[in-house]
């Protein structure tokens, strides 16, 4: 899952793809590189980010969501419930909600009646409050109990359970260790039977690992996004595309012995 940001103030690349003709040639690039999603985002969610209203959001993704949702697989990574509507129509295929369906209860109708593939994610608090001080009695039991409840909710109104993915959602709401703590254990929420979405491209905490600045955080996020796959993840959501598909190939010939 290649991402995709048409916004001003993400934490990594902020403002490099607001222009939606350089945001629809990067997604592009992404799809040449091995992405099979575009995770298209038009509102920041990194920590102490700015809310954005529905009408500003949506000009910045659907020109984007309609050009490249011609030839790609398309995920809108949105809360809002006008702006999926709006993506979705577009020819989206995969609404990415970072609370769970939580925000706008209203967006789980609407993919249930669409049919699309729902991505329901952790999130303690919100983009604004959620690195105040989180705390766990056991941070994957915690995810691990939250994502089944959201689960349920979203089958009771509808969902196909075999279209929901789930997120623990690494970096929103925890801490350095809460997020290693997670991506070591990421194969106990296989028992929730869901394909596990990871990604901790370029975030905070491998900085705090490392040294390194957002734009310099590959070898963290390659480190990580292996792991999590030998560990369970079906979907690793990442900014650089090649390295990641290079990173992981080369981890399965050393895992798959040769003839």
């Amino acid at each position: 899952m290649g991402v995709l940001n048409v916004t001003p103030d993400s934490f990594s690349d902020g403002g490099t793809f607001l222009d939606a003709e350089r945001a629809i040639e990067h997604g592009r690039a992404l799809a040449a590189a091995g992405a099979d999603i575009l995770d298209v985002g038009g509102e920041s969610t990194r920590p102490g980010a700015a809310a954005v209203e529905a009408a500003e959001e949506l000009e910045r993704v659907g020109p984007v969501v309609e050009a490249l949702a011609v030839e790609h697989s398309v995920s809108i990574d949105t809360s809002k419930l006008d702006v999926a509507r709006a993506a979705l129509d577009l020819n989206a295929d995969i609404v990415n909600d970072v609370t769970a369906l939580r925000a706008e209860p209203e967006l789980a109708g609407l993919c249930a009646d669409a049919g699309c593939i729902v991505v329901l994610m952790h999130m303690l608090g919100d983009p604004r409050t959620m690195q105040d001080d989180p705390r766990y009695d056991d941070v994957v039991d915690d995810v691990k109990a939250f994502l089944a409840g959201r689960i349920e909710a979203a089958v009771a109104v509808g969902i196909d359970q075999e279209r929901i993915w789930i997120d623990p959602g690494i970096g929103f709401g925890k801490t350095v260790e809460h997020n290693l703590e997670l991506t070591r254990r990421l194969g106990e929420l296989a028992d929730l039977g869901r394909p596990i979405v990871y990604g901790s491209s370029r975030k905070s905490f491998i900085g705090k690992l490392t040294g390194a600045e957002a734009d310099q955080r590959l070898g963290g996020t390659i480190a990580t996004n292996v792991l999590a796959a030998a560990n369970g993840a079906e979907v690793l959501r990442v900014h650089d595309v090649a390295a990641m598909r290079d990173a992981l190939r080369t981890a399965a010939a050393i895992q798959t012995p040769r003839g």
